[in-house]
């Protein structure tokens, strides 16, 4: 792009702009479903990062104890797990569960192959393919390396911050250059950080929905867990104020997926993967 201003275009407010477009360029890969993804950390940093967190995660919730619960959502997470590609250099004997005892409705899988699940959860989640959809719908964040790629765009737009920062110091009075940095946060929050955690929330549902059709839940129950969440979840933000697509435009996402998987849960009920889980489920 040529210069316009010249007196203007000085080292101070190039360089940290080039090495943030470096950075972006450098870091580009390509999520499972096809999508241009940001990821400046390394798997090894990610797993690290995962297994730190759990671990502490452990020591700060109640693990449920309860066998019989215990054996039933292994019992599904198993069965999900199986079929994760190995293309994603994880077996399945390299996955970890924990039943957290905790009443919120949550879920979550980190990287290097953590799942949680929380017992509140189970209370909506009430058959083995609902609960196959959620753990299905977390351990896609992790193959689709999703932390990675939001920590990853929060640490380029910290960088882009701080370079506008460094650029506008000699230029304009405190007042104004705080005004301008606080505009620019906003609109990195509002225009790229929520919205790119919606579309992978999105991405999730999708890679999820299909994970659990292979191992033989029926992906029309993804449909049927998301408008029981709709109904329990209470007020809710705007859709563009939220990290998470708003509740009916998850549902109809995740519904207008199930043709597309339902040849490959049939594909697998042939194949013989029929999880019998909902024997092990607590009544």
């Amino acid at each position: 792009m040529p210069c316009l201003m010249k007196q203007r275009c000085r080292p101070g407010w190039l360089a940290p702009l080039a090495l943030t477009a470096t950075l972006a360029l450098t870091g580009c890969a390509v999520s499972p479903t096809g999508e241009r993804t940001l990821l400046l950390n390394s798997p090894t940093q990610m797993n690290a990062l995962g297994s730190q967190s759990f671990e502490q995660m452990k020591q700060k919730i109640p693990i449920e104890n309860d066998t019989r619960i215990n054996r039933y959502v292994q019992c599904v997470s198993d069965a999900v797990v199986m079929q994760v590609p190995r293309e994603y250099g994880y077996a399945p004997q390299d996955w970890e569960l924990v039943v957290f005892k905790d009443d919120s409705v949550n879920a979550f899988a980190l990287p290097g192959g953590k799942i949680g699940v929380y017992t509140g959860m189970l209370k909506v989640a009430n058959n083995q393919h609902q609960l196959a959809s959620v753990v299905g719908h977390e351990v896609a964040h992790v193959l689709a390396q999703h932390s990675n790629a939001r920590m990853s765009q929060q640490q380029l737009t910290q960088l882009g911050i701080v370079a506008t920062s460094v650029a506008l110091a000699d230029r304009v009075d405190s007042r104004t250059q705080q005004a301008a940095i606080m505009a620019l946060g906003l609109g990195a929050q509002y225009g790229i950080l929520l919205p790119y955690s919606r579309k992978h929330e999105s991405e999730a549902d999708m890679l999820g929905q299909e994970i659990m059709a292979k191992a033989g839940f029926d992906p029309r129950e993804a449909v049927t867990l998301w408008q029981k969440m709709a109904q329990t979840g209470g007020a809710t933000p705007p859709e563009l104020l939220s990290t998470h697509p708003a509740p009916s435009t998850r549902i109809q996402q995740l519904d207008a997926q199930v043709q597309q998987y339902m040849p490959l849960y049939q594909q697998a009920l042939a194949a013989g993967r029929k999880p019998n889980c909902d024997r092990l489920r607590p009544r």
